[in-house]
């Protein structure tokens, strides 16, 4: 009997099954500006006037997000019965509600099965977003951006003026028009720890209008190239590095030179230019010199909160060097020629290249370099 070998082929990337699924979800698909598409004015001008994406970037971090972000909203639509990933429509825009809970009163209007388990104390729109632990101080420190906060004021006020959208599975909710939206919520979640951050602001209907004014102007341009770019450009903006119309905003430059070359036009754009970089590194002279005498000051305190931050200290203590006495004493039981005059760096080389054990110690009198940290200040255990 004879048995066939297939041949090994090359095992496909999941990621080709990631990036497949996502290329079909809905916020994908759609053609409509999305609330999260005003992160910038000239894509929002690309996506109105109806430009063909020119880039296709790597989405891999956004869809782990995504991932994080959908399991905790089905969680929670299961355990506390919370409205998630309700869609709103306007002539202007379409986004999905990451989260609605619903106060007494307008719970009260829906049939019974559909009723949160506990109504929130006024009606709140939530935003959940997803960030890494390496911008999470700032994060802490100051909330929401203005882009992030125009995102959730359109999708408030679309609740306000038209109310949920008319389509299958929240025709019950289209049903009860317009409700009155009180308060925002953003629930910011570290990726890369877990840690829950939460901030909440009233619903100001004149912040919502300055919001739906930016999306106006965006309307009224008569091509995109007319609309401010918000952000830096590709090689300086993780935004811009990861849209989808980089290459319509941002033509190619000359081979070798950065795109961010295209905004000098004459000689007025470079004294401009260099005037600004002047007034920054003068600032940033200025900052240096407040930060060293600032850690100047605090050397001898204690860590702690301190008003609104906490100080910390990294690093000071004991450094650890190769102990060469040990290392000849290795040396001799593994029958391998001990120097004449003992050369750390050597032996060590030596020791490692075998899948040795490098001996250390204390090295006496020499301690690491200590550190300032400061953070936002820690809540009271």
């Amino acid at each position: 009997m004879t048995t066939t070998v297939s041949p090994l082929r090359t095992p496909v990337s999941i990621w080709e099954a990631a990036h497949a699924a996502d290329a079909r979800r809905p916020r994908s698909i759609q053609t409509q500006l999305g609330a999260s598409d005003t992160i910038c004015m000239r894509r929002a001008g690309y996506i109105l006037s109806g430009t063909a994406r020119t880039n296709t970037p790597d989405k891999k971090a956004a869809i782990l997000g995504t991932y994080i972000h959908t399991g905790l909203l089905e969680d929670a639509r299961r355990e506390y019965g919370w409205l998630v990933e309700r869609t709103v429509e306007d002539s202007t825009i379409r986004g999905h509600i990451d989260v609605v809970q619903l106060d007494t009163a307008t719970a009260g209007r829906l049939p019974k099965r559909h009723r949160p388990r506990v109504a929130a104390e006024v009606l709140t729109v939530e935003d959940v977003k997803t960030k890494s632990g390496r911008i999470w101080d700032r994060v802490v420190r100051f909330g929401p951006t203005a882009a992030e906060m125009r995102q959730v004021l359109l999708y408030a006020s679309a609740l306000c003026m038209v109310g949920f959208a008319d389509i299958p599975g929240q025709r019950y909710l289209h049903r009860l028009g317009p409700v009155q939206v009180e308060r925002i919520r953003f629930r910011f979640v570290n990726r890369d720890t877990g840690e829950e951050h939460v901030e909440e602001f009233p619903f100001d209907p004149w912040l919502a209008a300055e919001a739906r004014w930016w999306v106006d102007r965006a309307i009224e341009a008569r091509t995109p190239e007319e609309l401010r770019r918000d952000h830096d450009g590709p090689g300086l903006s993780v935004i811009c590095d990861n849209c989808a119309f980089l290459s319509a905003c941002w033509p190619d430059a000359a081979p070798g030179a950065p795109a961010q070359t295209l905004l000098i036009h004459d000689d007025e754009d470079r004294a401009k230019a260099l005037a600004r970089y002047v007034r920054a590194r003068e600032r940033g002279r200025e900052a240096e010199q407040v930060k060293k005498l600032v850690r100047a000051m605090v050397d001898a305190s204690p860590e702690g909160n301190y008003g609104a931050n906490h100080l910390g200290w990294e690093g000071g203590k004991d450094k650890d060097e190769a102990d060469v006495e040990a290392m000849v004493g290795a040396f001799e039981d593994a029958d391998l020629p001990v120097p004449m005059v003992p050369d750390q760096e050597a032996m060590v080389r030596i020791m490692r290249r075998a899948g040795m054990t490098v001996p250390m110690r204390k090295a006496p009198g020499k301690k690491s370099a200590r550190s300032i940290k400061v953070s936002k200040a820690r809540p009271a255990a």
